[in-house]
């Protein structure tokens, strides 16, 4: 990775250290103690060093040390210091400026990101193995608006992850058993027998997720009759429920593997699975492995009962299993139901230790939404009770809800936005503006290019928030070509596939020798600054979990782009040695926009 902190650290150090040797002072500065900055302002230089944390031991106020610092390294032998560590440095009150030689920089810049192969690329997390569960949808229903932000997240992390150096597996556990399923699976038996999503030329996952609907639509038809007729609550009409008892009937039905009612099952779970891997693969969402709670919900029991032996659970007067984790400032929690069944987490604490077994990781991700924040802290808190010593690498993931300007969704009134259906939306708008703007001939395939623009607008809006914000998703604002947005950097990219194509036609192959040191306005250096630090928000990200902080690079890359395509004429150029290094960094920043697009979820476009 492409550093320039580190030979500056050690130099000043060194500086530091001669410095309290030559004053009498006890003083021994490793280079990793050294805090460096970016300075607010241009004028103070392109790295700061604060001497705060030096005052006490040279007994001197940070102005004064920072004063002599900058004179002896202003009068050090150029060539005692590293190639790499040259420059001009000042002192600016209580801080130690450094002014990068632009052009050695430039040189190295350009060549690392045309030529290196670890550009962008920092190593952090080399050796590693990382697990990231995302998606964990339902089979009652399709995928939907909240999904799509689960998936960007779990997507982009992963490849976040990978790209510095971890070794990456992505899971999803499908949750395709339980009482939600059998809702699906009544209204269908009493009201589409013989259908199919062929028959009815639906796509399968939104063929059963409107019996889910219909299966809810008739039980507030039968619950608002009993509240009218017999004057009851609500909640209690819904208890005297003839089609909840009937649904709950078909649970117990599949529990004891009736063979009609699990035929059904398994036919309408292929529907609805076979739907969302299409969904999947329309916007670049990939699993190295799927689990599916039919097949894990088992899992975790025998841990609970070997618990139980060991005195690390308790079982209650009705015969449940528990635990009692006041002691870490959580409630109680039951982990088997008196009459012997498991609960939800049971599923998850067992599922995880398999996964651990059959894959030892150095890390689990879980991207689940925040309201599960409680549940991972007795999840986590559980397996180190039970002595796994990786319960400690376990990480949740946590994001806000996401919703639309019209409000709150619900899948059980229909009035959940289905993925699909957003991005065909998405789509639509995107092809309208592409033929208002007369561009079809240009693009190529309006419809694949509108495709395209479409993810690039959603996975981006979604993904430029921290994932703990709870967020609003507005489709139109989402798309426009100006702004913080995904159309913007897409369109940033063609631009510069425009230029390079353009260039070549008029004999700039990209071969031979770039005079780096020709690039010195101060538009340049910002692009060539900022194509540099590439490597660190891609480390950055990763070690906060959080694909924002590329976000934001991605946008400041590109704001700085258009300001160096407005300021700096390139193939019209004063000179062809000028226009040649203007042309290498064009291909820098275009680099390294492929490679930073793709680890957002965003499709590189060579025409818009």
């Amino acid at each position: 990775m492409l550093d320039f902190k580190t030979p500056w650290r050690n130099r000043i150090a060194g500086a530091l250290n001669a410095l309290a040797a030559e004053n009498g002072v006890n003083l021994s500065v490793s280079a990793g103690e050294l805090i460096v900055e970016t300075p607010p302002q241009k004028e103070y230089g392109d790295l700061g060093i604060p001497m705060f944390s030096f005052a006490k031991a040279f007994r001197k106020g940070p102005p004064q040390i920072a004063a002599l610092l900058a004179e002896r390294l202003s009068t050090e032998r150029t060539d005692s210091a590293a190639s790499s560590a040259r420059g001009k440095v000042i002192a600016h009150g209580p801080y130690l400026n450094v002014f990068l030689d632009r052009g050695e920089s430039a040189a190295r810049i350009i060549a690392e990101a045309l030529s290196g192969a670890d550009f962008g690329r920092p190593g952090t997390l080399a050796g590693k193995r990382i697990m990231v569960e995302f998606s964990s949808p339902n089979t009652n229903k399709p995928l939907h608006l909240g999904h799509l932000r689960n998936d960007a997240l779990g997507e982009s992390i992963s490849r976040i992850l990978a790209v510095c150096g971890a070794e990456v597996r992505k899971v999803c556990i499908i949750n395709d058993r339980g009482i939600h399923i059998c809702k699906s699976m009544l209204a269908y038996q009493d009201h589409g027998a013989g259908k199919t999503p062929e028959s009815e030329k639906k796509k399968s996952d939104h063929f059963v997720g409107e019996w889910y609907v219909q299966f809810n639509r008739d039980l507030k038809a039968e619950t608002e009759e009993l509240v009218k007729t017999e004057g009851l609550t609500k909640d209690e009409a819904e208890g005297r429920s003839a089609l909840m008892a009937r649904a709950q009937e078909l649970l117990r039905k599949w529990e004891a593997g009736d063979p009609a009612t699990v035929d059904l099952w398994k036919k309408m779970n292929g529907w609805a699975v076979e739907g969302m891997k299409e969904t999947y693969r329309r916007t670049g969402i990939s699993f190295d492995q799927f689990d599916f709670e039919s097949q894990v919900y088992l899992l975790g029991k025998q841990e609970v009962l070997k618990g139980l032996e060991q005195g690390i659970f308790y079982r209650e007067e009705d015969g449940a299993v528990a635990v009692d984790l006041s002691a870490e400032n959580l409630d109680k929690k039951v982990l088997l139901r008196g009459d012997g069944t498991s609960i939800y987490i049971t599923q998850d604490f067992g599922l995880a230790i398999f996964r651990h077994q059959d894959w030892p990781f150095d890390r689990l991700v879980y991207v689940v939404g925040s309201e599960q924040q409680y549940h991972f802290k007795v999840l986590f808190s559980i397996l180190g009770k039970l002595g796994y010593p990786w319960a400690k690498d376990l990480y949740h993931l946590s994001y806000g809800m996401v919703n639309l300007p019209e409000g709150k969704m619900k899948s059980r009134e229909g009035t959940v936005v289905d993925a699909d259906d957003l991005v065909n939306s998405l789509r639509d708008m995107a092809l309208r503006e592409i033929r208002a703007k007369e561009r079809e001939e240009a693009v190529g395939d309006p419809a694949l290019v509108a495709e395209k623009v479409a993810l690039g607008a959603l996975h981006y809006y979604l993904l430029q928030v921290n994932p703990q914000k709870d967020m609003l998703f507005d489709p139109k604002e989402s798309l426009s070509f100006n702004g913080n947005t995904g159309p913007y950097l897409q369109y940033m990219g063609a631009r510069i596939s425009a230029l390079l194509k353009k260039a070549g036609e008029q004999g700039f192959s990209g071969a031979g020798s770039v005079d780096a040191a020709l690039l010195s306005t101060d538009a340049e250096w910002e692009l060539l600054k900022t194509a540099a630090a590439y490597g660190e928000a891609v480390a950055e990200s990763a070690a906060r979990m959080d694909p924002s902080a590329l976000a934001a690079y991605l946008y400041e890359l590109s704001r700085c782009f258009s300001r160096f395509y407005h300021d700096c004429p390139i193939l019209g150029a004063e000179n062809r040695a000028l226009a040649g290094a203007r042309l290498a960094l064009c291909r820098a920043v275009e680099r390294i926009l492929r490679e930073a697009l793709n680890l957002v979820c965003i499709p590189f476009l060579e025409t818009m």
